[in-house]
């Protein structure tokens, strides 16, 4: 199977250059390519690529704010951001926004590949030397920052319903979804999360107070 990609950056040797370097790869073709957010957000609504490799400093539309509403119109679409600089705070913003990639542009070349290959499989990247637990230490060194910050709106409500026993087409029905894309922000908060089963998630849950099981 093939993966479709689109690729967002206003640099337009970056971009050729990304594509040109993922188009060498049998399993991947760009698709398409955008040189702002509010483009990007247009063209990911009309082709529903499987991956977008984001950049972050974008005219019109940030590539944070980009992820949030591709991923609100295209839930099955996975985002890699792509960045100059290693800030813990933009990697939560990203994460929180629906990002399940980050990378360097400085290793970006070298990564690339398999940060799109992880993410259109449905699992996360996080480019060399960044892991959750850093990213928790620098944003707040007197504790380590709560997992529920790297979830969006849309994923917490999900988390919220089907902990208090709600099903996949009862949550979507309540949120207005439909139950397929219930299940792909359940199965997506469940690997940002870490957690395996139904149990857990009720155990995580039950500790950040989302639910008493009462």
């Amino acid at each position: 199977m093939t993966i479709a990609v689109m690729l967002a950056d206003d640099h337009g040797v970056l971009r050729d250059g990304m594509r040109r370097l993922l188009d060498s790869n049998a399993d991947i073709r760009v698709v398409a390519a955008a040189q702002d957010g509010l483009e990007a957000v247009h063209q990911a609504a009309l082709l529903h690529p499987d991956v977008v490799v984001m950049d972050i400093a974008m005219p019109q539309l940030n590539g944070i704010e980009a992820t949030r509403l591709i991923v609100g119109q295209c839930p099955a679409t996975g985002v890699v951001i792509l960045s100059m600089h290693f800030s813990a705070e933009l990697i939560r913003q990203a994460f929180s926004g629906g990002a399940r990639g980050y990378l360097l542009k400085e290793s970006a070349a070298s990564e690339v590949v398999t940060a799109v290959r992880a993410v259109a499989a449905g699992g996360q990247y996080l480019g060399r030397g960044i892991t959750i637990q850093g990213i928790d230490a620098r944003y707040d060194g007197a504790h380590a920052a709560s997992m529920l910050g790297y979830l969006t709106q849309t994923e917490l409500d999900i988390l919220k319903l089907v902990v208090n026993g709600k099903s996949n087409a009862e949550a979507a029905q309540l949120l207005r979804l439909s139950p397929r894309t219930v299940e792909t922000y359940r199965s997506r908060l469940m690997e940002k999360l870490q957690l395996g089963d139904l149990p857990a998630l009720v155990k995580f849950a039950v500790r950040h107070g989302l639910t008493t099981l009462d």
